[in-house]
């Protein structure tokens, strides 16, 4: 996996959830376990079952996000170049065919949240605004046919 950068506030949230999970997680599966445990033959113990299943995923999750924060580097802001659209910028941009004019903070995956107008640098919409400049039109697939954008402005969020 390569590194992804975040905002100091994204990666503290991903380094708060992997430690709740490590915690509270396992703590509450390890229960699951014990209590299905004590039902009982254990060949035939659907709730045991799950719980291990249950168990398992956990697992995974854990190590996913130990890879991301691992690997995760925080930007400094006063590094982001504001000639372009490049991760952490907010682009303003305008639909060439409508008119209607939206801004978008673009963030790593992990961060994306559309009501908070954060795109992730890696849907299709952030690859079309990544390194564009003001003027310049960026071309976005969307599902029902390519769409045009003019970049208005870039700025910090």
């Amino acid at each position: 996996m390569s590194v992804s950068y975040y905002t100091a506030e994204g990666l503290q949230k991903l380094k708060d959830e992997l430690n709740h999970l490590q915690t509270h997680g396992r703590t509450d599966i390890a229960k699951q376990i014990a209590e299905a445990r004590d039902k009982g033959d254990l060949s035939e113990n659907a709730e045991y079952d799950a719980a291990k299943d249950a168990q398992g995923l956990l697992e995974l999750k854990i190590a996913k996000l130990e890879v991301v924060v691992g690997n995760a580097r925080v930007i400094d802001e006063s590094q982001i170049d504001t000639s372009k659209a490049s991760i952490l910028s907010t682009v303003k941009i305008k639909n060439k065919k409508n008119g209607m004019e939206v801004k978008y903070t673009l963030v790593a995956e992990e961060e994306a949240d559309l009501k908070a107008a954060k795109i992730s640098v890696k849907s299709p919409f952030g690859k079309g605004l990544l390194g564009k400049k003001v003027g310049e039109t960026a071309i976005i697939e969307a599902p029902a046919g390519n769409v045009e954008f003019e970049i208005l402005e870039i700025g910090l969020a």
